[in-house]
């Protein structure tokens, strides 16, 4: 083994690796530098504060793009398959959170979307071991995507009603009232119909006030449907990770995950993290 062979394994473990202190200290030192570099875009959106330290904030914008540019090449140089890594989560959000700076030098403003580098943050995850609670929101994310067709069904039909209503309130209080066009008239029936109500336009008419309170009752009756379509099918999705989860001494299931012996003859469960 070369040492230049032996250097990029060492620069792997640091980078990519949690065991070692030094990729721990690693990953938290990073993290900190993406929430530092965050606030850096945060504050610089305030426009008081912007102008009093703007060369301050791009100082401190392309320190950081610097450095976090550097560590995404190196992240390439030590992997051993680079492009596996580049098309991964990881790898893209790690790209995308140094691309704005550098559209920010053709695009004005593309460099707030910086806040992307939020994202890395997730890398603390993996350095604090929570790794296994991704399990629960791996569930959630089953159930929504098991209620993927009922909510597609129910957000049509919605969109079906906003369009109804908005046009009727065209036709009843019209242009002089505020409702100019049947898309306008279509805003806002939806922002009635979701219980927002902006009051940015209002009918005057005692058939469009009427028009407007069946809306609002609408919103109201219908405005559970979709966390009941989600939560019967995450019930679901327990029920069936409670059947799964059994034991192996017994063969007895209905185990919660996080249980670690069994309820009925007392053995030891086999966890999967």
């Amino acid at each position: 083994m070369t040492k230049h062979h032996e250097f990029r394994i060492k620069v792997y473990e640091v980078i990519f690796g949690t065991d070692t202190p030094a990729g721990r200290l690693f990953d938290i030192v990073l993290i900190y530098a993406i929430l530092l570099s965050v606030a850096a875009v945060i504050l610089d959106s305030v426009e008081a504060i912007s102008k009093e330290y703007k060369l301050s904030f791009q100082t401190i914008e392309w320190f950081f793009t610097s450095l976090f540019t550097i560590e995404y090449i190196i992240r390439l140089y030590c992997c051993p398959k680079p492009w596996r890594y580049a098309r991964s989560f990881y790898g893209l959000v790690d790209l995308l959170s140094v691309l704005p700076s550098y559209f920010a030098l053709f695009i004005t403003q593309a460099n707030f979307l910086i806040i992307i580098r939020l994202f890395r943050v997730l890398r603390i995850f993996r350095i604090l071991k929570l790794m296994r609670y991704l399990g629960e929101a791996n569930t959630l994310m089953r159930s929504i995507i098991l209620s993927r067709r009922k909510i597609f069904v129910f957000l049509i039909s919605v969109m079906v009603l906003v369009t109804i209503f908005g046009s009727m309130m065209y036709l009843i209080e019209g242009p002089a009232n505020g409702f100019t066009s049947i898309p306008k008239s279509i805003y806002w029936s939806i922002v009635t119909i979701t219980t927002v109500g902006y009051g940015d336009i209002t009918p005057q008419t005692i058939l469009g006030q009427a028009l407007s309170s069946l809306i609002m009752i609408t919103g109201y009756a219908i405005i559970a449907v979709p966390t009941g379509i989600i939560t019967a099918e995450l019930a679901v999705e327990l029920r069936r990770e409670k059947v799964i989860h059994g034991c192996h001494n017994c063969g007895r299931a209905g185990h919660d995950r996080d249980a670690l012996h069994c309820k009925f003859c007392g053995a030891k469960l086999i966890t999967h993290t």
